[in-house]
């Protein structure tokens, strides 16, 4: 199947930016899209509200109950990425409930028919064992989106395998054990979660904890093909004091800092 989320990863490290839906409401969020695109993002995760986020640290489920607050909802959330015009790939990222309450009786074809008619390219949904993913695997397949897997630390052998054989897009690698959140360091354990995927042949993305260029800098350089940052961005929304500008400043400091990594790769051998 064709991806324009994996196609975001082909020539370079992606940077794949996450915020909250209607965060503090939909206009706002269209122009701070907007800003992150022109910064350099390649990939943009918009968050579809869920009242119990539980992969989400205080940062990000303080973004989630602003959006709430303001009255997002799954239909305006559509409404949402329709007028969004941006082009890169939008993913959703969200939680299975409200997938599966979206369509009722008929589960969970009508919300990824309609996500796929809005213009979204992907779906991340985190609370979605890869044991129970098959009807939603279906239903993306159908409808031409990218359904991505989220990577733990823990995650064992056996269920690594399954989520390989199911992922589409990119791999989601958690980079650290918790909730998201900005950090002052990169953790070990993206590096260990990085050499446990070498086999395969999709991109792979590292998030939790990523803020700053010498992070992006130090997981490309890793063996990561792409970061996903969150918290960062949330947290200029939340100042609000000038917030356009600081999220365009700051993606393009953190696709700096993975375009510093990718030039400290080694060329494989023969080339």
């Amino acid at each position: 199947m064709a991806s324009e989320i994996r196609d975001a990863f082909a020539d370079e490290p992606a940077l794949v930016a996450y915020v909250a839906a209607g965060d503090p409401d939909a206009d706002a969020t269209k122009e701070h899209v907007r800003a992150l695109v022109r910064g350099g993002a390649d990939v943009v995760e918009l968050g579809l509200p869920f009242s119990e986020p539980i992969a989400e640290g205080p940062t990000i489920q303080a973004a989630i109950r602003r959006a709430l607050d303001a009255g997002m909802t799954p239909e305006r959330y559509l409404d949402l990425v329709r007028e969004l015009d941006v082009d890169v790939p939008l993913v959703c990222m969200t939680y299975f409930n409200l997938i599966y309450q979206y369509g009722g009786e008929r589960g969970v074809e009508p919300f990824v028919e309609a996500a796929a008619d809005a213009g979204l390219s992907g779906l991340i949904v985190p609370d979605l064992p890869v044991d129970e993913s098959d009807p939603l695997k279906r239903a993306c397949d159908a409808h031409g989106l990218d359904l991505i897997f989220m990577v733990a630390p823990t995650t064992t052998d056996d269920r690594l395998d399954r989520m390989l054989d199911r992922a589409t897009g990119f791999v989601y690698v958690q980079g650290r054990l918790g909730t998201t959140g900005a950090r002052s360091d990169v953790s070990s354990q993206t590096h260990g979660s990085l050499d446990r995927l070498d086999g395969t042949d999709l991109p792979k993305a590292v998030g939790f904890g990523i803020s700053e260029r010498d992070h992006a800098r130090e997981i490309v350089a890793g063996g990561a093909d792409g970061i996903i940052v969150g918290s960062a961005f949330v947290d200029i929304i939340a100042e609000q004091e000038n917030a356009v500008d600081r999220l365009e400043a700051l993606a393009r400091e953190l696709k700096a800092g993975a375009l510093d990594g990718a030039s400290e790769v080694p060329e494989p051998e023969g080339k």
